[in-house]
C-alpha cells in the first residue's frame, strides 16, 4: 500500500495478506484488502487500522475483496451446517451477511456499484428474475445495486476480486 508522507510517496505496506479461511465452509475464503467507509480526504494518511464495523462501505466510500467460492457440493454434503456458516458469516462478513436472504442465503442487495472480476475459475451470477450468467476468467460484471446470487455450480474454487462503491438508495 502506498501513501504520502510530507508530500513524497512512501511505501506504506507491503506485506503478504492472508486470507480467512472459513471454518463452517471448506474452501471459502475472503480477504479484505482495503476499505474507506465515506469519501476518503487525502489530506490525512490513509490506514487499515482495524478490522470495519462493515465491509459494505457508505456512500462515497469503497472496498476491495478477494474472495474464492468453493463448489456447490460443498454446501449440498450432509456435513454442511447452514446455520454455523451464517453465523460466521455474520461476524466475518459484517454489514454484507446480514443481507443474506433467508430463503436463500446467497442472494443479497447492497447500496453499492459493484465491479467483479472472475481472477481464477467459472462462476454463475443469477439475478433475481431467475436468469443466469455463465462467467470465465477475466470476464467483468458491474452491478447497480441489483439483488443477485454468486454460484459456484463447477467442480473447482472459484476466485473473484470485488471492488464495492458505496451508493445512495
Amino acid at each position: 500500500m502506498a501513501g504520502n508522507v510530507n508530500g513524497k510517496s512512501i511505501v506504506q505496506s507491503d506485506e503478504l495478506m492472508e486470507a480467512y479461511q472459513f471454518k463452517t465452509v471448506p474452501g471459502y475464503e475472503h480477504t479484505l484488502v482495503w476499505i474507506n467507509d465515506g469519501t476518503p480526504d487525502l489530506s490525512k494518511e490513509q490506514r487499515l487500522e482495524r478490522y470495519p464495523d462493515s465491509v459494505v462501505p457508505g456512500p462515497g466510500g469503497t472496498s476491495l475483496h478477494f474472495v474464492t467460492f468453493p463448489p456447490v457440493s460443498v454446501f449440498s454434503d450432509p456435513s454442511f451446517d447452514g446455520k454455523a456458516a451464517q453465523d460466521e458469516a455474520l461476524i466475518r462478513l459484517r454489514g454484507l451477511a446480514d443481507h443474506f436472504e433467508r430463503q436463500d442465503p446467497a442472494m443479497h442487495k447492497t447500496n453499492t456499484v459493484d465491479y467483479a472480476v472472475v481472477y481464477e475459475g467459472e462462476m454463475w451470477l443469477e439475478l433475481d428474475n431467475g436468469e443466469t450468467l455463465h462467467l470465465k476468467r477475466g470476464d467483468v460484471v458491474v452491478q447497480n445495486g441489483t439483488r443477485h446470487a454468486w454460484r459456484n455450480k463447477g467442480t473447482q474454487p472459484v476466485t473473484m476480486l470485488f471492488f464495492l462503491n458505496g451508493a445512495k438508495a
